[in-house]
């Protein structure tokens, strides 16, 4: 493995690490897994998703 392609592939793993650990690829797997156990029923939109998931983590109590 050249330096190229070790400082290619460690860029590519924090990225993915950053990207997962923001929540930015949470629609595209819960459209992934909507799509596999539910297969012909529509999906929510990228809107309604957020708009749930933003609700659902609101109605959660929080300790602090």
């Amino acid at each position: 493995m050249t330096v190229s392609q070790a400082v290619g592939s460690a860029f590519r793993s924090v990225r993915w690490y950053i990207t997962n650990l923001m929540g930015d690829s949470a629609y595209a797997t819960y459209v992934e897994h909507h799509r596999a156990t539910h297969p012909g029923e529509p999906e929510l939109t990228e809107r309604e998703f957020w708009k749930r998931r933003y609700a659902d983590q609101a109605a959660e109590p929080r300790c602090c």
